[in-house]
């Protein structure tokens, strides 16, 4: 088995006002301090790990790690292969904003060995981009994608629909328009308003109506019939992809399998050990330089909790999980994991699915996925 290595960098150039990832706005970061305490975190994680699995993919998430200097990549993509080796087949994914400075650095980082990069154009319409706060136009977007697709084997295009007074006119539009781009993979993501940010605020306030259920409902149902017809069906509920060219990184979450998480705020999983990283970027380098890591939580998981987190993340896939595979993991029977009356009437009902010991969700039940995980998953795994 190979292992999973993601590396969080917390900068972005402003916030958007959806976003509660964990990013933040700072005027200067200083790029040795940060080589150092990444390097440093990295290595820990090694020692803790151990080095029998080579990497089969490495995932830079935030912030914006497209603002990395492609040389503190270079570095980091260097140790990681010293310490663990590298799969042959190594996905190396990077997410980028499409502005003309950060697709200025393409080159560089395809030349230091990232592969993939998941481009986060969220709208091909310059009105729906000043609302979701982004910073590029339209014509940068596409400039950047069109560079993108010069420099790198994969890419990936990432829009947020389902946005306030969004008709099915405007996104089969926009959507037809996104399709005819030619990427292999694309990460479709209905707006959401999480507590905690801007939008949050504004709504709160009364200055825009989030788009109610029914009408985010038809979006998605009409996002899975066109990305189906354009032959990159949905893998996961939010994203699609032609088949063979689906995130392996993500799918290592999805399928709960152990990955290596770096930098501010990241999660990592180690068996039966989950490990959470500092969140505020200071906080997060002064722990490296005391500690020699950024760990602020290091916490034993019981088979109960990671059961239920392997259904809540499998269900997610269009593949479902295995439960009898799942039952002999975490030597649960698969009544335990799965309540058997309520499986049965969902079965009946069209929104679940079973084959030879696997459950999944069907296109029918998707849009229901939150409800149906809560009726689904016994209740004694989810409160444990």
């Amino acid at each position: 088995m190979a292992r999973a290595l993601y590396i969080h960098w917390p900068y972005c150039i402003a916030k958007c006002p959806y976003c509660d990832f964990n990013s933040h706005v700072r005027k200067t970061a200083d790029m040795a301090e940060w080589k150092t305490a990444l390097l440093a975190d990295m290595r820990h994680e090694f020692y803790a790990t151990g080095s029998e699995e080579r990497l089969a993919s490495i995932f830079f998430g935030g912030g914006t790690p497209s603002l990395m200097p492609p040389s503190l990549v270079a570095d980091l993509l260097r140790e990681a292969e010293r310490l663990w080796g590298f799969d042959r087949a190594i996905e190396i994914t990077l997410e980028a904003n499409p502005s003309s400075v950060e697709a200025a650095k393409f080159a560089d980082l395809a030349a230091v060995g990232v592969n993939r990069v998941s481009l986060g154009v969220q709208s091909l319409r310059d009105e729906a981009l000043r609302f979701l706060g982004r910073l590029h136009g339209v014509e940068e977007a596409l400039t950047a994608l069109e560079l993108a697709q010069s420099h790198f084997q994969r890419v990936s295009l990432d829009l947020i629909y389902a946005r306030p007074g969004q008709s099915m006119a405007d996104w089969r539009t926009e959507l037809g328009e996104a399709l005819a781009l030619g990427t292999d993979h694309m990460s479709l993501y209905q707006l959401t308003i999480e507590p905690a940010t801007r939008f949050a605020t504004d709504v709160r306030r009364g200055m825009f109506e989030p788009l109610d259920d029914d009408n985010a409902a038809d979006l998605f149902a009409l996002t899975r019939e066109m990305t189906v017809a354009a032959g990159l069906p949905a893998y996961e509920i939010s994203n699609h992809a032609r088949p063979g060219e689906e995130s392996r990184h993500n799918l290592t979450y999805w399928r709960y399998q152990d990955y290596i998480g770096i930098g501010p705020g990241a999660h990592g999983r180690r068996g039966d050990v989950a490990t959470t990283r500092h969140r505020k970027p200071e906080n997060y380098i002064a722990a490296v330089a005391e500690t020699g890591h950024g760990i602020a939580e290091t916490r034993p998981l019981d088979r109960s909790e990671q059961a239920s987190e392997a259904l809540l993340m499998g269900l997610r896939l269009a593949e479902g999980v295995d439960l009898a595979a799942l039952a002999r993991r975490f030597a649960v029977p698969p009544a335990g994991l799965i309540d058997p009356a309520k499986l049965a009437l969902y079965r009946d009902l069209g929104l679940v699915r079973t084959d030879d010991g696997w459950i999944g969700v069907t296109p029918q039940g998707m849009p229901l996925l939150d409800a149906l995980l809560g009726e689904l998953v016994q209740a004694d795994l989810v409160a444990s």
